[in-house]
């Protein structure tokens, strides 16, 4: 048994939630959580992203400025989603793939990451299943 952790971004929450859906993942739950990920070193990758930010946001005052480059150095914190799966070893390829199809795009940066880690147990309240059969 294995427990897949996977941070998406909020506009990918629904096409995470179908991809996982239909790879047949068992269950999954999703929580909203802050963080950030490694900081982009690449200047020119940088410029390119605050001038689009910039333009998305139709402001050019010192508060959106403020907001996109405490965005951008890495000091603000941004909200992601966190989806906890429960799967079978046999699974994981499959889960894992869909959720990078679902979550990769052209940005080069910010599209998440995936954890895999052992379980050791699961327990189904309902019918005291453990193991294998709990998920």
């Amino acid at each position: 048994m294995k427990e897949i952790i996977a941070i998406v971004r909020m506009n990918k929450v629904s096409v995470t939630k179908k991809a996982l859906i239909n790879v047949g993942a068992a269950g999954f739950t999703a929580s909203k959580v802050m963080g950030r990920g490694k900081l982009v070193e690449d200047k020119s990758l940088i410029a390119g992203r605050r001038k689009t930010l910039m333009a998305l946001a139709q402001k050019d005052d010192q508060a959106t400025d403020k907001l996109i480059t405490e965005f951008l150095d890495g000091t603000r914190l941004f909200p992601r989603r966190l989806f906890n799966v429960m799967a079978h070893d046999e699974e994981v390829p499959k889960i894992i793939a869909a959720i990078i199809a679902a979550n990769k795009t052209e940005h080069k940066v910010g599209d998440g990451k995936i954890f895999v880690l052992p379980v050791l147990d699961a327990i189904r309240v309902r019918t005291k299943e453990s193991g294998e059969a709990a998920i």
